[in-house]
């Protein structure tokens, strides 16, 4: 047995463009309760050589891929998007009812002025929200500090050895810094991503969870995203959403490309991503440095998030407040959108601000989405009469 097995392993296929979740092998050692901070579950059998991690719940969804045929919506997921029928009545098992596009895009934003400084005091009419080209109405506005759910994503790998205790420091002083109703979980990646704690408040369990991290292998950060995107969606509380990646090093092995991480990611109408590249040491080549920064770049930029490239180890404490900061103070925005949800196909967002008392100010948000359009199949009852 190796030291590196985790009670899940995560693996992600190329077709489905999402990970699955799948136990490790087990020596059928003890078993303990399951975790306080997930629902009261069936406890599994443990490997031997990690007898002291808390046992993965047996009902824990396998797949975290939303199956094709199951059209049930997940805990945190917004309402489902309908066909464009504003307006239109249908009739149905002797009821009149008005049919209208329900579905709302939500949007977190910051906003920067022209010298790059935080702009926290616009109001509502400051903004204006454009897909496709197309302005949109604002019906949701808020400016507060949000409960989030966050997905903490270490890299594991070889090279990680030595910066893990900075890593780890930084990481649980993020959630220290963050609000109170959040919820985190805990996932590191090398040659495949694992859960190390699931969905909890508590610090103490994050700290476990960072405890049971063995640095080796390779590094399948598109593999980790997937699944991680796909878990938030299938257990998230709260609708807004984060990954935070740290990492040193270029993807080397992944089923997953870069597009199709990304592409996953929008379909899910999902999380923005924070990433510290920590691309500094001898152990990248210019060239490796070079394609690391650009890719975690485009994760965050696409998603709504920021990367950040620290100089050194000694960065990457305030990086993290950085971040938590930058997460509580986000602008929330919604609208409906004027295009028909069941016409298919990526879709662009584009957010401006202005204010008299402000020059060039820059919004930052997610690039786009895919529409979830609902499915047409006939109610169970027999549908319209």
């Amino acid at each position: 047995m190796h030291d590196h097995w985790k009670e899940w392993a995560w693996r992600t296929g190329v077709g489905l463009l999402a990970g699955v979740m799948s136990l490790a092998p087990t020596s059928g050692a003890g078993q303990t309760p399951a975790d306080a901070d997930t629902a009261t579950q069936t406890p599994s059998s443990r490997s031997a050589v990690m007898q002291n991690r808390p046992p993965a719940p047996l009902t824990q969804d396998s797949d975290p891929v939303p199956s094709p045929d199951n059209k049930e919506p997940g805990p945190t997921q917004l309402p489902t998007q309908m066909p464009d029928q504003s307006g239109v009545i249908i009739q149905q098992n002797g009821r009149y009812t008005l049919v209208t596009n329900a579905y709302l895009v939500r949007l977190n934003a910051s906003v920067f002025d022209s010298r790059g400084q935080e702009v926290n005091t616009l109001p509502e009419s400051a903004f204006k929200v454009y897909e496709d080209g197309v302005e949109q109405k604002i019906v949701e506005f808020l400016h507060e500090d949000l409960p989030i759910s966050l997905g903490i994503l270490i890299d594991s790998s070889g090279s990680m050895y030595d910066k893990r205790s900075a890593v780890d420091a930084a990481t649980l002083n993020l959630v220290k810094l963050s609000n109170q109703k959040d919820e985190a979980f805990l996932v590191d990646f090398n040659s495949e991503p694992y859960i190390d704690e699931t969905f909890t408040n508590s610090i103490a369990k994050l700290q476990q969870g960072l405890g049971y991290i063995k640095a080796g292998g390779g590094t399948a950060l598109y593999d980790a995203v997937i699944a991680s995107a796909d878990y938030l969606a299938k257990n998230a509380k709260e609708p807004k959403q984060v990954l935070l990646i740290v990492t040193d090093g270029d993807d080397n092995s992944s089923n997953a490309t870069l597009q199709q991480t990304i592409q996953r990611v929008q379909e899910l109408d999902g999380p923005s991503i924070y990433c510290i590249g920590l691309l500094f040491g001898g152990d990248l080549s210019h060239k490796e440095a070079k394609h690391s920064k650009q890719v975690l770049t485009q994760l965050a930029e696409d998603t709504g998030g920021q990367a950040y490239f620290p100089k050194k180890l000694q960065d990457v404490g305030g990086i993290a407040q950085e971040v938590a900061h930058d997460i509580r103070s986000q602008y929330m925005m919604e609208y409906h959108s004027t295009k028909p949800m069941a016409v298919p196909g990526y879709r662009t967002i584009h957010v401006e601000a202005s204010d008299p008392g402000y020059h060039g100010l820059r919004v930052r948000t997610r690039a786009g989405y895919f529409p979830k359009v609902a499915d047409q199949r006939a109610p169970a009852d027999g549908g319209p009469s």
